[in-house]
């Protein structure tokens, strides 16, 4: 019995490393209170699931544990891991890891 597949809009996917952004409490977006891949997702209005743009996934511990940042991989890249501060300019971000906005 082989695999079954499904199609996916993603041109990209970027894993958030979910116990970063929770120690943080927010930090990110126009107003500072959002964690990262949620901040992420509404500025470059993504959508939702498999049929947003690009994905942004919230995963398990990455076991960086930077100290006032949150640890991101961009899944073209896996060899190289960003970590990212609060407060980051989210255009510059969002260029760095290949994502691309809905329009």
């Amino acid at each position: 019995m082989s695999a079954r597949q499904v199609r996916s809009r993603w041109s990209n996917a970027v894993l958030v490393c979910r116990k970063c952004s929770k120690k943080l409490k927010g930090g990110f977006g126009p107003d500072g209170d959002k964690p990262l891949a949620k901040a992420l997702r509404k500025h470059l209005q993504l959508g939702k699931g498999r049929k947003a743009g690009a994905g942004i996934l919230e995963v398990g511990c990455l076991d960086i544990c930077p100290k006032r940042a949150v640890t991101v991989v961009d899944t073209r890249h896996p060899d190289r891991w960003h970590i990212i501060r609060p407060g980051a300019n989210l255009d510059v971000l969002a260029h760095d890891l290949g994502l691309r906005d809905k329009a």
